[in-house]
């Protein structure tokens, strides 16, 4: 039996994760066969990591504003390195390790017999949530880990550095093909395999280098064409938001004005009924007195009830536009970091083809490819004849 291993960079959704949020993939009926092998919060790890070491550094601080106050804050804001990383490891696909299929219960097996060795092996990184899924169309197993290097003599001793932590491990970047994160990836699919041996399943090797590097090339192109539109329309949609924003502001605006119409017809002279002068008949004073004042008092009352109406009637749908565009803005922003994430793999796959052209040279690459081709295209005759069979 042969079966594929996908290693993918993961989002780390933490609450996706341990289902305090379920989507739309997720089986709920299915959900208590997962494994819960930690979820500690993220920011208990960083104070248990570095709280030593920023001790340390504050303390070496002359002047305040060198000081941090808050380690993982800095961390989250900076553009050098992310808090913490998620590799999410699979066996297989649908069709042959199917989550409800007998080869899904052994992705199991050996997915669990793999993570026990995992933070043993990765001593530099320190694995906060971890969980294996079968609630999903296959079994995969979801890491979340925090990097960190010690012995720095620049900024905190100890300190978040995925290249660093990963160089600690033996890890040291070479060609751009050959990244650290790259070295260590392959080093975690020969461990997977190892284990997977053990139950009688060979790893099969396929699907990096088999494409030719003008798709490659045009599809990275797309790729980056398509996360520029989005992010424009992710722009023109905040700016409609901060429009409508505005709006609702001029409205609760209006609403104070209201308020100051009613203290004036409390107040105000011009609308109160003054006392009869002198010896003013009735009729007179209904005539010059009276009947003035309430015509005056229903012209200011139709006018505020007119624009009260207008404004809640603006109101409402300024609300349901505004809703409207936070999903809207919410689906993009999720479009736009999955073609994010499928662009990256796809300058990956590209400087792995550039590097075996480079090293075995284009003609013998070629030579694989059409082998490759035509041995695909064989396997394609061979099934229509078993299906018209």
């Amino acid at each position: 039996m042969k079966r594929t291993i996908s290693a993918m960079v993961g989002k780390g959704s933490i609450n996706h994760n341990s289902r305090l949020f379920i989507a739309e993939n997720v089986d709920p009926e299915r959900t208590h066969l997962n494994i819960s092998y930690c979820n500690r919060s993220v920011k208990k790890i960083y104070h248990e990591l570095f709280d030593e070491a920023l001790k340390r550094y504050n303390d070496k601080q002359t002047r305040a504003d060198r000081r941090i106050d808050d380690y993982y804050e800095k961390i989250r804001s900076s553009k050098q390195e992310k808090p913490f990383h998620e590799i999410i490891l699979q066996i297989g696909n649908l069709e042959d390790m199917n989550a409800q299929s007998e080869n899904g219960l052994l992705a199991q097996k050996i997915l669990d017999e793999y993570y026990q060795g995992f933070q043993a092996r990765n001593p530099n990184l320190c694995v906060f949530s971890a969980h294996l899924h079968m609630d999903e169309a296959t079994p995969h197993l979801h890491i979340d880990f925090v990097p960190f290097t010690t012995g720095s003599k620049r900024g905190l001793g100890t300190r978040v550095s995925l290249k660093q932590a990963l160089a600690a491990q033996g890890f040291k970047g070479g060609t751009r093909g050959a990244t650290e994160w790259n070295q260590w990836i392959q080093s975690e699919k020969e461990q997977l395999a190892a284990v997977m041996e053990r139950y009688g399943i060979e790893w099969e090797r396929k699907g990096t280098h088999e494409k030719h590097l003008d798709v490659l090339d045009y599809k990275v192109q797309e790729r980056s064409k398509e996360i520029e539109a989005l992010e424009a329309q992710i722009a023109a949609k905040q700016d409609v938001v901060k429009s409508l924003s505005a709006r609702v502001d001029n409205f609760s605006k209006g609403l104070a004005e209201l308020q100051k119409v009613e203290q004036a017809l409390d107040t105000n002279a011009a609308f109160q009924l003054p006392e009869p002068q002198g010896l003013m008949s009735a009729k007179s004073y209904k005539t010059k007195v009276a009947e003035p004042l309430i015509k005056k008092l229903k012209f200011l009352v139709k006018r505020v009830l007119a624009r009260c109406f207008d404004a809640w009637d603006s109101y409402h749908r300024l609300n349901v536009t505004n809703a409207n565009l936070y999903r809207e803005n919410e689906t993009l922003s999720k479009i736009n970091d999955r073609l994010k994430g499928e662009n990256d793999n796809l300058r990956s796959e590209n400087r792995d083809y550039k590097l075996l052209r480079k090293v075995f040279g284009s003609k013998q690459i070629d030579s694989l490819l059409e082998q490759a081709r035509q041995s695909k295209q064989r396997d394609k005759r061979f099934r229509n004849i078993q299906n018209e069979r």
